[in-house]
């Protein structure tokens, strides 16, 4: 297929925030996951309501996608699987949003008492590469 050196979005402010966020954030969620295991996400800047006539609602900002050069050391689609899982009980968790067999967790070196929204986009690589391998 073919292949992006990098792609610019401009988007509304809240979305783009999601799109970049880190881990232990509010905004911080399945699609910060999902496209940074796929992508180097970057918000550039902001553009102001001032900056279109008339002025929007919502504030903006451009965002960058710059492709990962490698695939993803998972299934995707069993990765796909379990972030929705995941953050479908956001306010639950690990051991109770995703329930692995006893001893996967310790494996892990997770602590299962973690919240979804407190796992890198790796520690969900990591959770599925355990799932995958049984």
């Amino acid at each position: 297929g073919a292949q992006f050196r990098d792609m610019h979005f401009m988007l509304q402010l809240e979305v783009v925030e999601r799109m970049v966020a880190s881990p232990s954030t509010p905004e911080y969620g399945r699609l910060s996951v999902m496209l940074q295991t796929r992508f180097r996400m970057q918000k550039l800047f902001r553009v102001s309501r001032g900056a279109f006539r008339p002025p929007p609602r919502v504030e903006s900002a451009v965002v960058r996608m710059v492709p990962l050069q490698e695939r993803m050391a998972c299934d995707e689609k069993r990765f796909e699987e379990i972030v929705r899982r995941a953050f479908s009980a956001r306010r639950k968790t690990l051991r109770n949003a995703l329930p692995l067999l006893p001893g996967d967790y310790a494996a892990l070196e997770i602590d299962p008492r973690l919240r979804p929204e407190n796992l890198s986009p790796g520690d969900f690589i990591r959770i599925t590469q355990r799932v995958s391998a049984r």
